[in-house]
């Protein structure tokens, strides 16, 4: 358990730094452990819950929360995350879901890490159903799997150029506070999980010390595109790990 610690503090070094909780690694590399899989979700939405916090504050006390861009997210994704956090599935389903997952989201990152550099660009206005849609997929997806979705939701506003850039990586961080206790909220619902998570407390430990690192390397030290591209690259790098686990 001392390796996967170590990888649960770099991952949360790696995330913070780009305003991400690590949720998606976090899993991944749960499951290479060989960990329980009923368990994963809140393992992987409690570190979500405590990297992002620190990030939360920053942000907002930098006044680059934007309560526009970010409340039809969440309008959609609050209940859908406590819906798929309730819901129990298969083992197999699991595992194929968050490979699926992981690649998806490297690949996102991996096409627009240049996006996460301080250019504005014309900001395009959304139609108000269309974000309260992408948020209820993302928030669903966030539940099951046990991420907490702003590894998605922060490629797609780049994408669709929905807001500057400082308010997209705060509405992420916030996104993926919020819907990590939705989600955790729905993993309660379940019995088997309070029996088992309290043999992984350190790895809460670990990445709170991680998540403070990661926030000091965001603000003071490396770009966030070029931390976003390590993050990207790790993705993936885990991704394929764990396809040729599950298929080979």
């Amino acid at each position: 358990m001392i390796i996967l610690s170590i990888l649960f503090f770099v991952t949360a070094i790696l995330y913070a730094s780009v305003g991400f909780g690590g949720g998606s690694t976090y899993l991944a590399l749960l499951l290479l452990w060989g960990v329980p899989y009923f368990i994963f979700p809140i393992i992987a939405l409690s570190c979500n819950i405590i990297v992002v916090s620190g990030n939360c504050i920053n942000y907002i006390k930098a006044g680059h929360l934007n309560l526009k861009l970010l409340v039809p997210y969440l309008f959609g994704s609050i209940p859908l995350a406590f819906i798929g956090g309730s819901l129990a599935i298969e083992k197999d389903f699991f595992e194929v879901m968050l490979c699926v997952v992981l690649i998806i989201a490297g690949i996102l990152l991996l096409f627009k890490f240049k996006s996460f550099d301080e250019k504005e660009e014309a900001i395009r206005k959304l139609p108000l159903i269309i974000s309260v849609v992408i948020g209820g997929i993302l928030g669903l997806i966030s539940g099951v799997v046990g991420i907490g979705g702003g590894i998605f939701l922060s490629p797609i506003l780049f994408l669709l150029r929905a807001g500057k850039p400082k308010h997209i990586v705060t509405t992420a961080s916030l996104f993926i506070l919020i819907n990590s206790l939705s989600g955790i909220a729905g993993q309660l619902t379940k019995s088997t999980v309070l029996n088992e998570i309290q043999n992984y407390w350190f790895l809460l430990l670990v990445v709170l010390i991680g998540g403070q690192i990661g926030n000091y390397l965001n603000l003071k030290i490396f770009p966030t595109r070029i931390l976003a591209l390590i993050t990207a690259i790790l993705v993936l790098f885990v991704a394929v790990r764990m396809s040729l686990k599950i298929f080979v």
